[in-house]
């Protein structure tokens, strides 16, 4: 995989784990069991059995876990510098031709930031839901968080362009609703 695509699955793939921590990994995991993806020396454990296992296990806790009242909003809290390491590992480990400073420096910054804007954005829906419905909606935004990270996952081993397109409408919609809110009252539409 040359340089260029080998970035844009790995930034598909951070945005993934700023919705869910482990289901990138296990995505990328199958890819590379299956021989779909190509990882960098030394990432290509991540291609075992074990850790296909090890990441299925994760996931399904992962996922359970933000259905469980409260626990899900303790779980943003300590899900963020994950989402940002997870990040920075699934870029680094896509970028099979390019030099190892080079990878980790775009992976840190690229992969770790990505992650990261995905991850804040998405704890402060929930903690909305929490405030507005008392929790109640949280199912609902589990549903779609887990849903997004299994669907952005896919799509950045499959189709890396459009998997980027999509992460860049959704920062650009994002950032459009945070200047909107910003705003005072008076100068909204």
């Amino acid at each position: 995989m040359d340089a260029l695509t080998g970035l844009l699955v790995g930034l598909g793939l951070a945005a993934a784990c700023g919705f869910r921590v482990f289901v990138p990994l296990l995505i990328m995991s199958i890819a590379s069991y299956t021989g779909y993806l190509d990882l960098r020396a030394g990432f290509d454990w991540m291609g075992t059995v074990p850790a296909l296992l090890a990441f299925a296990t994760a996931t399904i806790l992962e996922i359970g876990a933000y259905y469980i009242p409260w626990v899900d909003n303790i779980l943003d809290t300590l899900a963020a510098p994950a989402a940002i390491v997870a990040g920075v590992v699934v870029t680094a480990s896509t970028l099979t031709e390019v030099d190892p400073f080079v990878a980790w420096t775009l992976a840190a910054i690229g992969g770790g930031s990505t992650a990261g804007v995905v991850q804040i954005t998405t704890t402060a829906i929930r903690h909305a839901s929490t405030l507005t419905t008392g929790g109640l909606a949280n199912p609902l935004v589990s549903t779609v968080e887990a849903a997004g990270s299994f669907f952005l996952a896919t799509l950045a081993v499959v189709v890396p362009v459009i998997a980027i397109g999509f992460v860049l409408a959704l920062f650009i919609y994002a950032g459009r609703k945070i200047l909107a809110w910003r705003r005072p009252a008076s100068a909204r539409p």
